[in-house]
């Protein structure tokens, strides 16, 4: 009876989860690495480098082009290149339905 009842309010049992980046996978999201390469505002001659990873859409990252944004508005570092890596991780082709399972011993 109880677990009836946290079913109906939502809350399910840890195996019931399913996290944002799980379904953002699903949705065609994947991985995104950043590698932003930017002048030290002190020693504008130095470059320092900035490795950023997220969730992303490819190919127009709306998240990495919203933090790049906030970079440049927000910090001091001026931006030098950024080099951006995309995988996906699933894809929603690699996920089968399956009638039965089948334990062996």
């Amino acid at each position: 009876m109880i677990e009836k009842e946290r079913v109906e309010a939502g809350q399910t049992g840890r195996a019931g989860r399913v996290s944002e980046d799980f379904l953002r996978q699903l949705a065609g999201w994947g991985l995104t690495t950043a590698e932003i390469l930017y002048r030290m505002p002190d020693h504008p001659s130095f470059l320092q480098s900035y490795i950023w990873q997220e969730y992303d859409s490819a190919p127009s990252f709306p998240i990495l082009k919203k933090f790049l944004t906030f970079w440049r508005e927000k910090l001091d570092g001026p931006l030098y290149a950024v080099r951006i890596g995309h995988e996906r991780l699933i894809r929603p082709a690699e996920i089968r339905a399956i009638g039965a399972e089948f334990r062996l011993n």
